[in-house]
């Protein structure tokens, strides 16, 4: 599951998320795993980007299902390559966790408090990213993960 403030609206980076959601589940499936499911939050209007970030936060936790494994995207997380993101989406699988959620925050980050309840943070560099592109990003890693394991070329490693 990817848990995201914000909608992407109609336009490439919909259709390109779409198109590698559909992917991922099309070949998960044959790996034991299911979805992903996209859940979008919505933005705070609040003035300050502190509380913008609190509530968000509070609403990206509120829709995590219960008792997921939550890896959240943030700058201060660990760089992680391909391979480590699909040996982490394998091993949890094998030790049975039935729920995997990746949070994405709004435009000002993630809060303390989804930082706090996420069991890693991972990193797609220290680059500043568009939190629309990211939610493409980590659809996009979500397959490649698929096609890594399950031996498919698609990946170069």
């Amino acid at each position: 599951m990817i848990v995201a403030v914000g909608r992407l609206k109609a336009g490439p980076e919909r259709e390109l998320c779409a198109r590698y959601v559909d992917r991922t589940g099309k070949s998960g499936r044959a790996l034991g795993l299911s979805g992903p499911d996209m859940h979008e939050t919505p933005e705070s209007a609040a003035r300050r980007p502190e509380d913008r970030m609190i509530e968000e936060g509070a609403a990206l936790i509120a829709a995590l299902p219960e008792a997921a494994t939550v890896i959240a995207l943030d700058p201060r997380g660990r760089e992680a390559t391909s391979e480590e993101i699909a040996a982490d989406i394998a091993a949890l699988r094998d030790r049975g966790v039935r729920a995997l959620a990746f949070l994405i925050g709004g435009a000002d980050g993630l809060s303390d408090a989804a930082r706090a309840r996420a069991d890693r943070l991972i990193a797609f560099g220290r680059a500043t990213f568009p939190h629309q592109l990211v939610r493409v990003m980590m659809a996009e890693q979500l397959y490649r993960a698929t096609t890594i394991l399950s031996g498919h070329p698609y990946h170069k490693a």
